[in-house]
């Protein structure tokens, strides 16, 4: 067994569940196939373009921009803070909402008409939801932010137990 690991580099459970992931895709994969493979083509090879040649040139230049600002506001007392760090704080709450943008923009902008008929659920709110749940993200992200810097700032313990000495004052 260790040799295996040693091989492999986890264990054969982990072996056995990224095979069932990839039988699992190609299944899925294999029914999308079944009705409009030329229109299912067509949207992969679409949204991969769209992504290559749109969103990431988009959000690499956002990106950039926010490291900008960021190292900017930066104090010249902290020169050696990393910057991508406290970005993240901004970069995961916006992925996730605008990826949340992408799966439901249909629902969100009111663009799928007949939407009540067909499930019988009502059709407005999801706006107001996404708003909600963007508005969540970037307020648990600010939290998360906070208690991080509040980490940072707060006299750290040695390890044996005694508190950190001044600065500039010599221990005794």
């Amino acid at each position: 067994m260790t040799g295996f690991r040693t091989r492999y580099g986890a264990s054969p459970f982990h072996l056995l569940l990224v095979l069932c992931s990839f039988a699992l895709a190609v299944y899925a994969g294999l029914q999308l196939f079944k009705g409009d493979t030329l229109g299912v083509a067509i949207w992969f090879v679409g949204a991969a373009l769209l992504h290559d040649l749109v969103f990431l040139p988009l959000y690499t230049v956002t990106d950039r921009v926010l490291q900008g600002i960021f190292r900017r506001r930066r104090s010249a007392a902290e020169p050696s803070r990393p910057v991508a760090g406290w970005i993240n704080y901004v970069r995961v709450p916006a992925f996730v909402a605008l990826l949340l943008l992408l799966v439901w923009y249909p629902l969100i902008l009111r663009r799928v008409p007949g939407f009540t008929s067909y499930t019988g659920l009502p059709a407005d709110g999801f706006l107001d939801r996404w708003l909600l749940i963007t508005a969540a993200l970037f307020a648990v992200s600010a939290l998360c932010l906070l208690v991080a810097m509040w980490h940072a700032r707060s006299p750290r313990t040695k390890t044996d137990g005694s508190l950190p000495t001044a600065p500039g004052r010599k221990e005794n």
